[in-house]
Formats: structure tokens, sequence, C-alpha cells
């Protein structure tokens, strides 16, 4: 799954995920590939220019906005936020990174989901050190390997080459789901992610 977490069609796309994973009689375990819907306003540093115009007007948003709100009702999913254009995702994806290099899976998943409730649950600033130091500590791994991962600049150049690399993959926009060279884009329901993996 190529994911960003402030894009609320990946959370939702987690949760039909997740509905379709409970009543798959086999384990489906999630490969986690990092993507950056803000790159065209990521400045060489890193961090976010809002001033550049990358094309989404408030029509745009408007319509994003009462999209979330269908898929929602469709996936029964409470959210606080809507829309996050103001929250930086690339410190949570460097931490989860780290985590899926160096961690089990269990730990990863933990603080994966940890981060999206954050931020779409409870409405949290998921590019804030001591969050992510706390939702981290959550899934067992320790402060001081949270605030190394984030200063580490090998380590975000690595995630920015996954981010680069999703891009050579044809990935344009997330959530994106592939399973066999099959893929399948955007928050669909947990029949299309059966019909992808299972053929059915």
């Amino acid at each position: 799954m190529y994911s960003d977490y402030v894009c609320p069609f990946c959370y939702l796309g987690r949760e039909s995920l997740s509905q379709y994973q409970t009543r798959r009689d086999a384990d489906l375990e999630i490969e986690w590939h990092p993507f950056d819907l803000r790159s065209q306003k990521r400045n060489p540093d890193g961090t976010i220019d809002h001033s550049v115009d990358d094309g989404k007007d408030d029509e745009y948003f408007e319509q994003a906005k009462q999209n979330v709100r269908r898929l929602q009702e469709r996936y029964d999913v409470e959210m606080d936020l809507e829309i996050a254009t103001d929250i930086d995702s690339l410190p949570a994806q460097v931490v989860s990174y780290y985590i899926s290099e160096h961690h089990d899976y269990q730990t990863w998943l933990d603080f994966d989901e940890a981060v999206f409730d954050a931020l779409w649950q409870a409405g949290e600033d998921i590019g804030d050190t001591d969050l992510l130091v706390e939702l981290a500590a959550d899934a067992g791994v320790g402060a001081d390997e949270v605030r190394s991962a984030l200063d580490d600049d090998a380590l975000r150049a690595e995630v920015r080459e996954r981010f680069a690399e999703a891009n050579r993959d044809g990935i344009t926009g997330v959530p994106t789901f592939v399973y066999d060279d099959h893929a399948a884009r955007g928050a669909v329901p947990p029949e299309h992610l059966e019909r992808l993996v299972d053929g059915v």
C-alpha cells in the first residue's frame, strides 16, 4: 500500500482494508510504501512552501470533503478532521520508515495506526516530535531511537528516495493498493480489495 498520513482517503482506505482483513481466513500483512503528497511544495531542506500553487483550489477541497463524508458513512468511520492541508507528514513518515526497517511488523503496524488515529481521530499535529516520541513509545520504541531517526539526514534522504521510487513505479496518487502487478487506487471498498488480492 502506497500512502501518506495526511491523506484522508488513505485513512479511509486503511479502514476498508481492515474490514477486508477481518473477514479473510488467512492473514494479510501490509507492505507499506511512503508517498509525499506535499512534494510539489517541498523545499530542498524538507520544509513546505504553502505559497506554491499546486492547482488545488477551494472547489477541489470542498469536493474532497464531500467525498470524505460519503466514505465515512459508507465505512462507518468517525473522523475529527476531513482535510489536513497544514500538517506535514514527513517527520511521521521518517519515523514510520525507521520502525519498519528496524522493528518487527506488529511494532510498525501499531505505530502506523497510532499516527493515523492521532491525526484523523484526535486532530493532532503528526509533524510534532514529542507526539511522535509518545506514539512510538506506546508501540514499544524508545524515545532516543525516534529522536535519532528524525535527526538522521541519511535516513531522510532514504525516505525521499522511496518517494521518488513510488513515482518511478507510476504511483501518482494515494492510496494505491498493489498486489501481483495489479492495482486499485483510492479508498476502494473491501470487496474491491478482495477481488484484487483473491480474484473473487
